[in-house]
């Protein structure tokens, strides 16, 4: 608890806080009893995707439905008409709504083929006759080279049915952030197949229990990373099939690792600039280029939801990270770029609350459903209670991506000498969450990989990776350094951070150079627009070495659960030493950050009495450290206090220890 003075500034504060925590809580009830009278309640209205677009009923009979209030008329072409313009209209409803039904063929099937093409002709008030997809398309293919995206009726005659049931919720969450273009050595666009074949075993040795998949809705521009969405029901037909993906997802599970889904626009479908967004210049992201929803539309937020709600029946997914939070929330208002933290900026009126409570509602609804379904908030604002119970007036997030983390590594990398770190300063960032709710700390994000940055392993070692990573000669000083500091960073993350891990594919093994899409600018090359899983599988490169570590920090957490436990409690930040001390979860984590000093019999302070163990080491040769310490050792804790604890002496600390007490009794 920490005592502040209480004055009319800091009660007003309080107050007018509390009270807007309540209206949010007051406001989503009231959208729930909305959807009650109006729909018969949020199971039907997310089940939209049933009704829209393009369904088959039982007579092999098609029913075509679409929401476009500006239009004056709307006509079905495709290959099943010899793509007639007028021959197949749509009949004009109620609410910006239009229908029409395809009877079946003679032969009793449909009238549309499975992976035939389809278009929406959509006529304009003013005159215009524009060629749509349907935004409720399940499919949609390009030719190579071609910017127009056809929409594909997908209706396979034997479709892909999965099998395994969806793993349990992990307790301790180890993601592992991946791409599947790019998750092939080879120079070219990747496919869900590869995936499942040659990228999810690694995946599952390494630990991870969790796979965030990027870029999969369907999106015009691949170098975009995946955030202009074009088709949000749409798996991505550049790596594949829609059964390819499922059978994606069926193995993960089948392995016990849950995936989940980037979310993240849609444009001028019905001629006009606010079909499905706020008009200009509120319903432009001028930073991504790219529209903001209007969240406060009805049809808007049938849409929306039910998209939710198709990933997670249809492909069954297990969760969501959603992107672009902090956009969503303050875009408008012209906030975005900075915060200070005082609560006014996540209270006030500057904040969209149509935004704010279409994310309650969709937490509310997903967690509702699928007790198990994980979210997670990408947010740089620090908006309070994001992963607070909606109840609370939060939002209902199980996870927020620590975003300091990795910027604060970054940052220590280009300006600071190894002599000049601040070992406080690196706490205070690790540690600097609010309790109670979930955070997932990263060492590094996909976005520091990108061209014009560097990953950690190559501000730690840039050009010698190219030519000193062999293990077959001794290590130069600089591998030496990188090697270990690329360890020792990211356990430190992975123990200190917060109650979540994740890691970008390939930063595990120190993935050298950058990450560049094919684009104009370099030939449209894919060259760095892969991952080199080949440099692991040789044995006589360093880049095993620190799979190796990777692998087994993740088996260790997965043994002792630190993750899962209550924030450690720091009992050293030495700057003299350069050390770290801290407990978590029984197991006690010593760093030395000191570039040129070991110590022996070094003082360490623990919370629990008993004999300590080395139970993982990044100065093991296994890792491409120096086997400077005895793992037959055993450590005694001694009844003194130190550090307002007890304290172990330790034989040596040379760069990082973990040690587990394999013994409750006192000694």
């Amino acid at each position: 608890m920490v005592d502040f003075p209480l004055n009319s500034y800091n009660i007003v504060c309080v107050c007018v806080c509390v009270f807007l925590v309540v209206c949010r809580y007051d406001l989503l009830q009231k959208q729930l009893l909305q959807l009650e009278e109006a729909e018969g309640g949020f199971d039907q209205f997310t089940r939209s995707y049933r009704t829209f677009g393009v369904q088959r009923r039982p007579d092999n009979s098609l029913f075509f439905k679409e929401w476009a209030p500006a239009a004056e008329a709307l006509f079905l072409t495709g290959d099943f008409n010899g793509w007639d313009k007028f021959s197949h209209p749509y009949t004009k409803k109620e609410f910006g709504k239009w229908e029409l039904i395809l009877p079946p063929k003679h032969d009793k099937s449909p009238a549309v083929d499975h992976n035939t093409k389809l278009k929406v002709v959509v006529h304009t008030k003013e005159g215009e006759r524009l060629y749509r997809l349907s935004p409720w398309a399940k499919y949609v293919t390009r030719e190579e080279k071609s910017v127009i995206y056809d929409w594909v009726h997908w209706d396979p005659p034997q479709p892909y049915i999965q099998i395994h049931p969806r793993p349990k919720k992990p307790t301790s969450l180890r993601t592992y952030e991946a791409h599947v273009g790019i998750a092939s050595p080879e120079g070219k666009i990747a496919s869900y197949t590869n995936f499942t074949t040659n990228v999810l075993p690694r995946i599952k040795d390494l630990g991870y229990n969790c796979i965030q998949l990027m870029a999969i809705m369907e999106h015009a521009y691949y170098a975009s990373f995946g955030y202009q969405v074009t088709s949000f029901f749409a798996a991505s037909s550049r790596y594949g099939t829609p059964d390819e993906l499922k059978q994606l997802i069926d193995v993960a599970h089948s392995m016990g690792i849950v995936v989940l889904l980037d979310v993240d626009g849609l444009n001028r479908f019905d001629g006009s600039d606010s079909c499905f967004f706020h008009s200009p210049p509120r319903g432009e992201h001028s930073l991504w280029g790219s529209r903001l929803f209007n969240y406060s539309s009805w049809e808007v937020l049938r849409f929306l939801l039910s998209n939710l709600r198709w990933w997670m029946e249809e492909y069954r997914f297990d969760g969501f990270r959603f992107d672009g939070i902090t956009s969503m929330l303050y875009h408008h208002h012209g906030i975005g770029t900075g915060f200070s933290g005082d609560y006014s900026e996540y209270f006030g009126l500057q904040v969209d609350e149509d935004s704010l409570v279409y994310l309650m509602l969709a937490n509310h609804i997903l967690h509702t459903l699928y007790p198990d379904c994980i979210t997670v908030a990408e947010d740089v604002s620090g908006m309070p209670a994001l992963c607070r119970g909606l109840e609370e007036g939060g939002l209902g997030f199980d996870y927020r991506l620590a975003m300091a983390i990795p910027d604060k590594w970054i940052q220590i990398l280009k300006e600071l000498k190894d002599e000049d770190w601040s070992m406080g300063n690196i706490v205070y960032t690790l540690t600097n969450r609010r309790y109670g709710e979930k955070c997932i700390a990263y060492a590094e994000s996909h976005d520091q990989a990108l061209v014009g940055d560097k990953t950690l392993a190559f501000w730690l070692m840039d050009k010698e990776m190219y030519t000193n990573m062999s293990s077959l000669i001794p290590m130069t000083p600089i591998i030496d350094r990188g090697m270990q500091l690329h360890k020792m960073i990211r356990l430190l993350t992975h123990g200190l951070g917060g109650e979540g891990y994740l890691n970008f594919m390939g930063n595990e093994f120190g993935h050298p150079e950058w990450l560049d899409f094919p684009r104009e600018g370099n030939n449209q090359s894919y060259h760095y627009a892969r991952r080199q899983f080949n440099l692991v599988d040789m044995d006589h490169l360093r880049y095993c070495q620190l799979y190796a570590f990777d692998r087994d920090m993740n088996r260790t957490e997965d043994k002792y659960g630190w993750l899962a436990a209550p924030p450690a409690f720091v009992s050293a930040k030495h700057e003299g030493d350069k050390v770290i001390v801290f407990d978590r979860a029984n197991v006690l984590f010593i760093f030395n950050f000191h570039p040129s000093k070991s110590f022996q019999d070094y003082r360490v302070a623990v919370e629990v009495p008993g004999k300590y163990k080395i139970k993982l080491d990044s100065d093991e040769v296994l890792y491409g450290g120096h086997g400077r310490l005895d793992h037959n050792t055993e450590f005694f804790t001694e009844l003194q206090p130190f550090n307002g604890m007890l304290y172990i002496r330790t034989e040596k600390v040379t760069k990082l220890s973990v040690l587990k007490n394999v013994s409750m009794h006192t000694k």
